[in-house]
C-alpha cells in the first residue's frame, strides 16, 4: 500500500476514534508489521512537527492518539471547557509524584510516607484522572490499590514510567515497591528521597511551562 495513504488511513483512525489506539488495532487493520507501523508513525509526527500544524501524534505505552498541540492549549481549552482550569494543589502533587514512583501503592502505604491523611489528594486526583485503582493488594484486609493513568503520561508528555527521571539507588519488595526502609542513600534519611521523587514531578510542570512560553514567543517572532 502507498505510504501516503497508510498516513491517511491511520490519521482517519484516530481521529474518529477520539482516543488512543492500540498498536495492534492499527497491524490488524492495515496487515502491516510493528516496525513499519512505528516507522510511519514516526515519518507522521514529523510531517506535523514540520508543517506547523495544529494537532500532534502522541505515543502513550503500546498505543498512539491524535490531540491538539501543547502550545495551542490556551486556544483550544476556553472553547472547549468553559470550567475554570483545573489547579493541582502541593500537596497533591506530592501525593501524585509518590504514586507515579510506587505504582500499586496502598493509602496506608501512602500516609506512611507523607505523614498526614491523604484522602482530599486522591480524591481530586482520582476526579482529574491521573491515577486510578490498580487491583486488590495482597496485604491483610486486601486494601486497594494505585497508580498512574494514561492521562498522567500524556499530561507530563511521557511514552511509559520507565520515562521518569531516575531516582537514588533503592531496593523492591516483592510486589515491585519501593522498601523505603531499606533505601541506600548516604545519610540514611528517607525523606530525603521521597522529597526528590516530589521535586522531580515538580520539575516536569516548571519546564513544561517555560517551554510553552519559549514556543509561543517563536510563532509570534515567526509571524
Amino acid at each position: 500500500m502507498e505510504i501516503n495513504k497508510t498516513k491517511g488511513i491511520i490519521e482517519a483512525i484516530l481521529f474518529a476514534a477520539g482516543r488512543e489506539v492500540n498498536k495492534n488495532e492499527l497491524m490488524l487493520e492495515l496487515e502491516i508489521s510493528e516496525e513499519q507501523l512505528d516507522e510511519i508513525v514516526k515519518q507522521m509526527k514529523e510531517d506535523y512537527r514540520n508543517e506547523n500544524r495544529g494537532i500532534q501524534l502522541i505515543s502513550i505505552d503500546d498505543a498512539y492518539q491524535l490531540c491538539s498541540k501543547e502550545t495551542l492549549h490556551e486556544y483550544v481549552y476556553p472553547v472547549l471547557d468553559k470550567r475554570s482550569k483545573p489547579k493541582i494543589s502541593k500537596a497533591a502533587m506530592e501525593t501524585l509524584s509518590i504514586i507515579a514512583y510506587n505504582p500499586r501503592i496502598t493509602r496506608a502505604e501512602l500516609e506512611s510516607i507523607r505523614g498526614v491523611n491523604v484522602d482530599g489528594c486522591m480524591y481530586k486526583l482520582l476526579e482529574f484522572g491521573l491515577i486510578e485503582e490498580a487491583g486488590k493488594s495482597d496485604l491483610p484486609g486486601k486494601p486497594m490499590t494505585y497508580k498512574t493513568s494514561k492521562e498522567f503520561l500524556k499530561m507530563f508528555g511521557y511514552n511509559s514510567l520507565n520515562d521518569l527521571p531516575e531516582l537514588p539507588k533503592y531496593k523492591l519488595n516483592e510486589n515491585q515497591q519501593i522498601v523505603i526502609d531499606e533505601l541506600v542513600e548516604e545519610n540514611g534519611n528517607q525523606q530525603l528521597v521521597a522529597d526528590k521523587q516530589i521535586k522531580e514531578i515538580e520539575k516536569l510542570e516548571v519546564n513544561k511551562d517555560q517551554q510553552l512560553a519559549e514556543n509561543k514567543e517563536i510563532e509570534e517572532s515567526e509571524e
